[in-house]
């Protein structure tokens, strides 16, 4: 995933809204959302390379999204993957904080990576490429290829884009979510970061929504957390493009 957007307690009618794009390429095997046959507490997307997920819910509201942080220079072709970082926090019981402190021992095993895991309305972010274990607190945040909340073109959009959504939208549609999270618009060149990958590369990735060749967008995301606890996600699979995708929708009360 390349694009998370959270929102904590910054609408009337839930406590929690997640907006997400996963990037990757097109060739690399996924299934789509569903509850998982082996696990099937787990509602997510499956990488089927590596069995891990990128982004995930059970149905006790154990939440769970992970980014890569963008620095090539550093890659190692060896390291294990970094989906299963989400997936052993979603089929544990530890508490949020305790499963991050006992990764920081050997989070630097993996490539660079940003980690969001909580429980409903409580979420902590952790980054290899960070200075420790953060507790997410109330307001809107975003996340993408560096660090929580770095300002990049990208992410100060799409936050600005979600303030207004939630602003002016009560009863809070979730296809404006979707509009949102399909914006394609290139930032000029010098605002864009400059992460060790060109600058033709830089535009490539600098949207919301990344269309390319051979790397793109694969999946939107959006789940709502209201305040009785009633959960809603829902992935749109893009195919070829941001016209043609496939919807489905899920939706459970957390259990106690």
């Amino acid at each position: 995933m390349c694009l998370l957007l959270l929102a904590l307690e910054a609408h009337p009618a839930y406590k929690l809204i997640i907006a997400a794009n996963r990037d990757e390429f097109y060739e690399r095997p996924t299934a789509p959302a569903g509850f998982w046959d082996d696990s099937p507490h787990i509602l997510a997307g499956r990488d089927l390379r590596a069995g891990g997920t990128w982004f995930g819910i059970t149905r006790k509201g154990r939440i769970g999204a992970i980014t890569n942080y963008r620095d090539p220079a550093a890659l190692k072709s060896a390291a294990p993957s970094r989906g299963r970082l989400v997936t052993d926090f979603l089929t544990g019981d530890e508490e949020p904080e305790a499963y991050l402190t006992g990764l920081n021992v050997r989070a630097g095993d993996y490539n660079g990576f940003n980690l969001v895991v909580g429980v409903k309305d409580r979420l902590s972010w952790y980054s290899n490429r960070g200075h420790g274990i953060r507790r997410i607190m109330p307001g809107i945040h975003g996340l993408s290829n560096h660090l929580l909340n770095t300002p990049w073109p990208k992410i100060s959009r799409a936050k600005a884009a979600l303030k207004d959504i939630l602003s002016n939208d009560p009863v809070l549609s979730p296809e404006l979510l979707f509009d949102m999270l399909l914006d394609r618009s290139i930032p000029a060149d010098d605002a864009l970061p400059d992460t060790g990958v060109g600058i033709e590369l830089e535009r490539i990735l600098s949207p919301i929504f990344i269309a390319s060749p051979v790397y793109g967008t694969r999946s939107s995301t959006i789940l709502l957390i209201d305040r009785q606890h009633v959960v809603t996600f829902m992935e749109r699979t893009h195919n070829s493009g941001p016209d043609q995708h496939m919807d489905a929708t899920f939706q459970f009360m957390v259990e106690e």
